[in-house]
């Protein structure tokens, strides 16, 4: 059964070699953005995001990306300033 949401990737430890995209399946919208969040945390490189097995388009591509880094944002603000998220979201704006 094809799972719900599907996002390719791809490691970026080689410099010189051709990349090898992977591939992480769920059936979860927030373990998707919770997975597109730890990609970004580790500079890994998203090739794409899909949907029921079709591509999503590029405004809905973004705003996944986006409230991700939203996220991974919050947590280093919180973690280097000693704040709950509760404040850091209504002094920087970030938390959900």
């Amino acid at each position: 059964m094809l799972k719900k949401y599907s996002v390719e990737y791809r490691l970026q430890f080689r410099k010189h070699s051709p990349p090898e995209h992977h591939m992480f399946y769920t059936d979860d919208p927030l373990t998707c953005e919770g997975f597109v969040q730890e990609l970004l945390d580790k500079n890994m490189g998203i090739h794409a995001i899909l949907h029921d097995g079709v591509a999503l388009p590029t405004h809905e591509f973004d705003r996944l990306v986006k409230v991700a880094a939203g996220a991974l944002a919050s947590q280093r603000i919180c973690a280097s300033l000693h704040i709950k998220p509760e404040e850091e979201r209504h002094r920087f704006g970030f938390a959900a």
